[in-house]
């Protein structure tokens, strides 16, 4: 029988069994310590993704390699824990392609309920866009290299019948990468080729034909956090017998599809109050085109991909006491920053060059001094100017677009819910 001990995490005394696993034991105990590698059968753990570090007898280390001992102390919230694993999260969304609205795991992977779960809305590190080949040649599996982030389950957890490895990894450091043999991979039955699909924490490991992405709200990580008690990034307030000061907001549209703007048009009955509280000056909206004054809040949708986008983007970041990037796209560039990972003359030949075109013989790629200039990537707004705030999703929902106004603009304070915060 297994030695009782007593073990302290964030100051709250546990009673557990000698040996166990840290992350095990405080699971147990409603504490959310997060991981993308860990799995509790696999003894030793994996330790691959760091991304369940805390403080251990006063030391930072990872919790899934940490087996309890009698008086071990354990801190799993503060300021700087909260940033080391925010920050790790992040690199592992700059450094592969993670195109959040157009994945087939959207909705199910681990990497971005972990976004979600910490309350990352966008990356401090520049995207890398790197151009990784996508595997077709297994025979019921696709592998997208872009999308791993080699914490290793597969290595370990996907054997054929007669107990042989289908995954490994391949070269060394930065060049390391899941190579599959296809020779094994081709014994796996189709029960065994989805699991490995739904082990993967990201969408790397897909299935011919059985990727599909389900319905918002039927996918397991849309409507209800892990954690007992989520973050609140804003709190409701005191009611206020003092009507509200009226204020000025600005909006634009740069390199995305308009989508956002159609967001924040869906707050319906809002708009009446919204009527009431301030005035659109220069947007679409409202088709005004120029700046006549300061603006409270600029509200920037779409990243940069040509000279205009940057001219207008700091002539906002000038005019407007507050500037917000609203969406996937102003984030980080979005589903346009695709192209990020091609050459930009690979991309107009293609385009204007080697397209079908309805006039006849007309195969140039445009220029004209009048013409804005095409960037060599598209840019995430915070690359040009600085950027004060921001909202995530593909669009954002209505309600945490006008939530977070509100909350900017008067001091309103409101909960924004798990369903809400979304990058698809």
């Amino acid at each position: 029988m297994a030695k009782k001990i007593q073990i302290s995490i964030d100051n709250k005394k546990i009673e557990t069994e000698e040996g166990r696993n840290l992350v095990t034991v405080a699971k147990e105990h409603g504490i959310f310590i997060p991981s993308l590698c860990y799995y509790e059968h696999l003894d030793p753990p994996l330790g691959t993704c760091r991304v369940c570090t805390c403080n251990i007898n006063g030391r930072p280390g990872p919790a899934c390699m940490t087996k309890v001992t009698d008086g071990l102390e354990v801190e799993v919230h503060n300021k700087e824990l909260k940033n080391t694993r925010q920050a790790i999260v992040e690199m592992m969304f700059s450094e592969g392609n993670h195109f959040c609205p157009a994945c087939e795991k959207s909705g199910d992977c681990d990497l971005q309920h972990m976004g979600y779960e910490m309350g990352v809305s966008h990356s401090r590190f520049p995207h890398l866009f790197k151009d990784r080949l996508i595997d077709f040649n297994p025979k019921r599996m696709v592998i997208e290299h872009n999308r791993c982030v080699k914490c290793k389950r597969c290595v370990e957890e996907v054997l054929t019948d007669d107990q042989k490895s289908v995954f490994s990894f391949k070269n060394r450091g930065n060049e390391t990468v899941v190579g599959i043999d296809y020779e094994q991979e081709a014994k796996l039955s189709e029960e065994q080729a989805l699991n490995a699909m739904h082990i993967c924490p990201t969408g790397a490991i897909l299935v011919r034909g059985k990727a599909f992405a389900l319905p918002f709200g039927d996918r397991r990580f849309d409507m209800h956090s892990v954690q007992k008690e989520q973050a609140q990034i804003f709190k409701k307030p005191e009611e206020s017998n003092g009507k509200p000061e009226r204020k000025t907001i600005a909006t634009i549209s740069l390199a995305g599809c308009f989508g956002c703007h159609m967001s924040m048009l869906d707050i319906d009955l809002g708009l009446l109050d919204l009527i009431e509280l301030a005035d659109f000056h220069k947007s679409p909206i409202t088709d005004i085109k120029e700046f006549s004054k300061q603006c409270d809040i600029g509200l920037i949708e779409g990243g940069c991909c040509n000279s205009e986008n940057i001219e207008v983007l700091r002539e906002f970041r000038k005019k407007c006491d507050i500037l917000v990037s609203v969406g996937e796209c102003a984030i980080w560039g979005g589903l346009p920053a695709m192209r990020n990972t091609i050459p930009l003359g690979e991309c107009l030949e293609e385009a204007y060059l080697n397209g079908i075109t309805s006039e006849q013989g007309e195969y140039i790629v445009p220029y004209d001094e009048n013409l804005p200039k095409i960037l060599d990537k598209v840019y995430a707004c915070h690359e040009i100017v600085k950027i004060d705030y921001h909202i995530p999703g593909c669009p954002p929902t209505a309600t945490h677009i006008w939530k977070a106004v509100k909350n900017l603009l008067w001091g309103d304070q409101y909960s924004i819910l798990y369903s809400e915060f979304k990058y698809d």
